[in-house]
């Protein structure tokens, strides 16, 4: 599910911080689904001490201690979830106006396992085997419900015990691994562990030294007790799943106390493409970008480079302070689905790495590599929504971070230079009307007369545009009691020639009168001149290379398109590695080579250009 957190917090943390609540409930209101896993150690201490009862242990081979969940004792662990953990939860959470569902993962079989092997255990220094211990594993979930409630309410929360459906019993499991499992099986794009320590520590002696990044193969010899289990659930989903991972703390999902996981091992040969490697693997499908650009502030640390999240959710930085702008522009969201991100020898694929995060990451990069002059600021942001007709994050940028010419983060392939894109001009057209008998005289039915509207809208736009292009992109019908209604969106591509002003040329009128037409977006085409500074930049940037420039101008829109909509006069190009054919599709890939080569031209070309504007 997009834009859902899996988020796995200790009874500690429920019971005695309750300020992690309030962070949950910023993460609704940024529009992010929240399942809750809740462990319940603390709360099952205070159970067994409110009636008075002794709480078993064993002892395993290796001298680690494990609760003793006999059948006897299973309805007191039980219990002490429903009546403290989850009643703590659910009070906290409604006290922010949130709606919640929570229940144990095993109530109605939502959450099934399956008992473990009879457990061997130590006692006075003899060996026993322990063989009703209900201690089990993790075999799987009712998808289809889970999906149904996290649709439904804010935050759902789920609680060992589970339930072992072959012996018809609750069997007790870690709620880390719990967590983890859920997180894989719900495609979530974020799984979270709240502990007591700001992330794993290398001294456990020193809450200072938060070991940032965890790779595939890392040895952490300063993890004990309750912490392994952790690791091993935080190393399990990010190898079976799409999701990012963290282990967070003290008590908070906030703050700089984050070891973060990945599935690659650490390889300082390709030292330059490790933060490619990273913003692949943090999902940010439109509206879900703040943790990717929230990642990437705290990454990017250079010397005399500013940084922030702006009101949009744009990640921007910038550096120097002259009067020459430059602005480098890319887009931080990817579409629908994420696959499992994957690195090899020659190159790396995944969600949103052509489309366009390798053209963002070469933008980060010019930060550190490019010596801006003092009469020049280089500007770079990575815009919020750009794949979503909202735009939300480039109309921000139009409207606050003005510029003198502007470098669109887009794939173009190492050869190619993109003068321009078309526009995009996106309607909605609704009929409605009584139902008829289909054999009635002249009967036609919705669909058929929007086929019609469709075909009328497409002569009345090539008429002011004859280069445009179009597609019915979405088709929807219902009959609500006996008012049939269809609702179509069509999308025209306007060339740049059809100027700024296109649309109040474009007649909306004498459709019939059962058909209502909305504009949902009218965004013009531009093309940058050749005879630009910026182009010139480029072009001696390609020379030194030995290449020479191959103009393109691209049907597709992207953020140039919005800020052309009041920017005039600014010279705009969009340049970045990649195949833009593999956009928006399950295959994109990304060469390390083009992407090398690719910022090596990039970086002459921002030079050059300061260079010209300096001489201007």
């Amino acid at each position: 599910m997009d834009n859902l957190y899996v988020i796995k917090l200790g009874s500690s943390t429920i019971l005695k911080r309750p300020k992690i609540f309030g962070e949950i409930y910023n993460l609704v209101q940024r529009g992010n689904k929240v399942l809750l896993v809740a462990g319940g150690a603390e709360g099952i201490k205070q159970k067994y001490k409110q009636i008075g009862r002794k709480m078993p242990f064993l002892t395993l081979p290796n001298g680690d201690e494990v609760r003793y969940c006999s059948p006897e004792e299973m309805p007191i662990i039980r219990a002490a979830y429903h009546e403290i953990i989850i009643a703590k939860t659910v009070e906290a959470l409604q006290a922010y106006n949130l709606q919640v569902f929570a229940q144990v993962g095993g109530d109605n079989e939502v959450v099934v396992g399956k008992k473990a092997k009879p457990l061997k255990v130590v006692n006075n220094d003899r060996t026993f085997i322990v063989r009703d211990s209900l201690f089990g594993k993790y075999t799987g979930s009712h998808n289809e419900f889970l999906n149904s409630v996290l649709a439904t309410y804010d935050v759902v929360c789920l609680t060992p015990p589970i339930r072992d459906p072959e012996i018809g019993e609750y069997i007790n499991i870690d709620a880390d691994m719990l967590a983890a499992y859920l997180a894989v099986e719900l495609d979530a794009h974020h799984l979270r562990f709240v502990t007591s320590t700001p992330g794993i520590l290398q001294d456990i002696n020193d809450g200072h030294s938060t070991i940032q990044d965890v790779y595939q193969g890392d040895e952490i010899p300063s993890i004990r007790g309750r912490m392994k289990q952790k690791v091993r659930a935080a190393h399990m989903a990010v190898e079976r799943g799409v999701c990012d991972v963290y282990i967070s703390g003290q008590h908070t999902l906030e703050g700089s106390g984050k070891t973060r996981f990945w599935d690659f091992p650490i390889d300082h040969s390709r030292s330059q493409f490790n933060l490619l490697n990273k913003a692949i693997r943090i999902p940010s499908v439109s509206k879900d970008e703040h943790e990717l650009a929230t990642y990437l502030l705290e990454a990017t640390r250079y010397s005399s480079v500013s940084g922030s999240i702006d009101e949009a959710g744009n990640v921007v930085f910038r550096k120097g302070n002259g009067a020459n702008r430059l602005l480098l522009l890319g887009h931080i969201d990817t579409v629908s689905y994420v696959w499992k991100a994957e690195t090899d020898e020659e190159g790396i694929t995944g969600r949103g790495v052509v489309d366009a995060k390798g053209s963002f990451v070469n933008f980060i990069h010019m930060l550190d590599e490019v010596e801006v002059p003092e009469n020049g600021t280089l500007l770079v942001v990575g815009a919020v929504e750009e794949e979503v007709s909202s735009s939300k994050g480039a109309y921000y940028v139009r409207d606050h971070y003005p510029a003198d010419a502007v470098i669109i983060g887009e794939p173009s392939g190492e050869d190619h230079l993109t003068l321009g894109y078309y526009g995009l001009y996106k309607m909605q057209i609704t009929i409605s009307r009584p139902q008829e008998h289909t054999t009635a005289k002249d009967s036609n039915s919705v669909i058929d007369e929007l086929y019609h509207i469709v075909e009328e809208m497409r002569h009345r736009v090539r008429e002011i545009d004859p280069s445009s292009q179009s597609s019915l992109i979405n088709i929807k019908h219902r009959n609500h009691k006996g008012l049939l209604t269809v609702v179509g969106t069509l999308n025209f591509r306007i060339s740049p020639d059809a100027g700024k002003e296109y649309s109040s040329k474009i007649s909306l009128e004498n459709l019939g009168e059962n058909v209502t037409v909305q504009v949902l977006r009218a965004t013009p085409g531009y093309a940058c001149r050749r005879n630009e500074g910026l182009v010139k930049a480029f072009v001696r940037s390609f020379s030194k290379k030995g290449k020479s420039v191959r103009y393109i101008k691209k049907r597709g829109t992207s953020d140039m398109n919005t800020l052309a909509t009041t920017w005039d006069g600014i010279p705009m190009v969009a340049y970045g590695p990649g195949d833009s054919s593999l956009d928006h599709t399950d295959q994109e890939y990304l060469h390390f080579q083009e992407v090398q080569t690719t910022r090596s031209i990039l970086k002459e070309a921002i030079t050059e250009w300061f260079r010209i504007q300096g001489e201007a």
